[in-house]
């Protein structure tokens, strides 16, 4: 099994950055490379994920099309969301998304995965020369989105009408 941290600072209000982490659109636009898109297959295909919400999401990866059904199993706004795998490729697949308002507009989000590759001989060799590497450069990629469109005015797209529209 793979275990991955990664801990992104943003300049942006914690519930902003909060929202935003859980927008399909703007999972979408940090998945952009792979075709990603959201099926409409009884989930949610727009807008903000909430608690037992699925979403099922196909993209391309290593040259084959997947499909990842992923629910939203914990969510406590706006500090901490868990997202798992209910149905894909992986043996299992588990993401914390953690966040702590470091002051009024500086937001640390932290994101613990945990993956684990199907095949009992296979997946730990596939883990071990490529998968962490992979997921680890994804979840960088999304972080990389996410602070860009948080600390710009391009977040009032992703959550029109929200409270927020005043802040920073």
């Amino acid at each position: 099994m793979i275990h991955i941290e990664e801990t992104t600072l943003i300049q942006a209000p914690i519930a902003r950055c909060f929202d935003l982490a859980r927008s399909v659109e703007v999972h979408l636009l940090a998945n952009v490379h792979s075709g990603e898109h959201a099926l409409a297959t009884g989930g949610v295909t727009t807008g903000l994920v909430g608690l037992h919400q699925r979403v099922t999401w196909r993209a391309k990866h290593f040259g084959v099309w997947q499909h990842l059904t992923s629910e939203t199993t914990a969510l406590e706004a706006p500090t901490y969301f868990q997202v798992t795998m209910v149905q894909g490729i992986f043996k299992s697949m588990q993401a914390d998304h953690i966040f702590r308002a470091l002051s009024p507009t500086l937001t640390e989000m932290k994101d613990i995965f945990r993956i684990a590759a199907p095949l009992p001989l296979l997946g730990p060799l596939a883990e071990a020369l490529f998968l962490r590497r992979y997921m680890l450069a994804l979840l960088r990629e999304r972080n990389t989105i996410l602070q860009r469109v948080a600390a710009s005015t391009d977040w009032q797209r992703y959550l029109p009408g929200t409270p927020q529209a005043g802040s920073l």
